[in-house]
């Protein structure tokens, strides 16, 4: 059992320090998670606490069938879909268009997070390609979730996955070299 399950059930059970726990422990990927559907970070880090305001108030059922932080972030996916479903309705601005100041902040929460110069050079890379893309690589690769759990977060199946997967790196590859990155593997 993780951890996050169990501070889950420690919360549920009443003791109140499990949430703040499962805050700490999630709180800062889920945000940068969140921030690629989003494309701004103070949005993202509303939808973060409300994901977590779900956990405290609602207080939904977690099944062991996968983990928790893969149970955590798709509840956060399913609050940003919610979001960009109703800002659709209501957007004369398309999400594209990002303000400086957000995506500079952003991109210092990143370095805090990531630190690594490498990890940043390919975070941004991850960032010009297509969302889909993005959003497997960095669930994969930065959250280490497994195919599994990728088939239940992002609703694909197997093969699916796989391909996108695979449809992923090529681009992320293409996008490393024309930015004149040198590796050995990708």
């Amino acid at each position: 059992m993780d951890r996050g399950a169990g501070n889950y059930r420690r919360f549920l059970s009443g003791d109140d320090q499990g949430i703040v726990e499962i805050v700490k422990e999630y709180k800062d990927g889920l945000i940068l998670f969140l921030n690629g559907y989003v494309r701004n970070i103070h949005i993202a880090e509303e939808l973060a606490e409300d994901t977590f305001f779900v956990l405290l108030v609602k207080k939904p059922k977690y099944s062991p069938k996968y983990s928790f932080k893969t149970w955590l972030y798709t509840i956060g996916r399913n609050r940003a879909l919610t979001y960009l479903s109703r800002q659709s309705r209501f957007a004369d601005v398309p999400i594209e268009q990002l303000d400086v100041l957000y995506q500079q902040e952003a991109e210092s929460l990143e370095k805090a997070y990531i630190k690594k110069e490498e990890k940043l050079r390919l975070r941004h890379a991850i960032g010009v390609l297509a969302p889909q893309y993005g959003e497997i690589l960095y669930l994969a690769y930065f959250e280490l979730l497994s195919n599994q759990e990728l088939c239940y977060v992002l609703k694909k199946t197997p093969k699916q996955i796989s391909n996108l997967l695979y449809r992923a790196k090529q681009s992320l590859k293409d996008e490393l070299i024309k930015e004149g990155f040198e590796y050995e593997v990708i």
